[in-house]
């Protein structure tokens, strides 16, 4: 049997390139209010991560309350930057074209930035109604439950099932729900180097890699 029987995509990052515009536009807007951080800090603690645990990570770890309607203020600016600037990671439409292994995504986007985001990029059609998000979850990553909740949806076991991610919660949310997993290193947000998840993971940094990968995986198949 062909393994794995599933392969599910995270999105910013790994199918679209948008994490370095996430990044300025939040940290812009936030600037404008008072809260001052650097790309660094932003690549520490929010990527990979929803909103709502962004917001917390403001309040308990800068000490800072965001204004009402920040929230809606950061998503509008986003999604006016995505229709001119976000493309997707280059070759990943390719390996679209071509998989043969059922596929989903699953993202900590909200669904308005996950669809535009897909739409955008010209990546809508390769997935259809396959996009799962946080919000059809109680706890979104670095917990299971969004990983889970997708593979679920899809038919698949947990352990028949590869996720593509780019951020330490994404990596820790599928190896808690007991998935494989590999690095995609390719965004410009990471420029092609691997970040540290405390044990040995698999990455890659061009999609041109990606068979190989899948293969390298193949050799590992859970015993039957």
């Amino acid at each position: 049997m062909p393994y794995p029987d599933l392969i599910i995509f995270d999105c910013d990052g790994v199918l679209v390139d948008s994490e370095v515009l996430s990044a300025e536009v939040l940290i812009g807007l936030l600037a404008e209010v008072g809260v001052n951080v650097d790309f660094a800090y932003v690549r520490r603690h929010f990527l990979g991560r929803s909103f709502p645990t962004v917001a917390k990570q403001i309040r308990t770890g800068l000490g800072a309350d965001l204004p009402d309607g920040f929230e809606a203020r950061y998503r509008a600016v986003l999604l006016d930057r995505f229709a001119s600037e976000l493309r997707p990671t280059p070759g990943v439409e390719q390996v679209l074209s071509r998989l043969a292994i059922p596929f989903c995504v699953a993202t900590s986007s909200s669904p308005p930035r996950v669809t535009r985001s897909l739409e955008v990029t010209g990546l809508a059609p390769y997935f259809g109604p396959r996009v799962f998000t946080a919000s059809q979850v109680a706890h979104g990553k670095p917990s299971p439950d969004l990983f889970l909740f997708a593979a679920a949806q899809m038919g698949a076991a947990p352990t028949r099932t590869l996720v593509i991610e780019d951020s330490a919660p994404g990596v820790a949310a599928a190896q808690a729900a007991g998935m494989q997993v590999a690095i995609y290193t390719g965004g410009a947000h990471l420029g092609g180097e691997a970040f540290d998840t405390g044990a040995p993971v698999r990455s890659f940094s061009e999609w041109a890699r990606f068979d190989a990968l899948t293969d390298s995986f193949a050799q590992d198949e859970p015993a039957q």
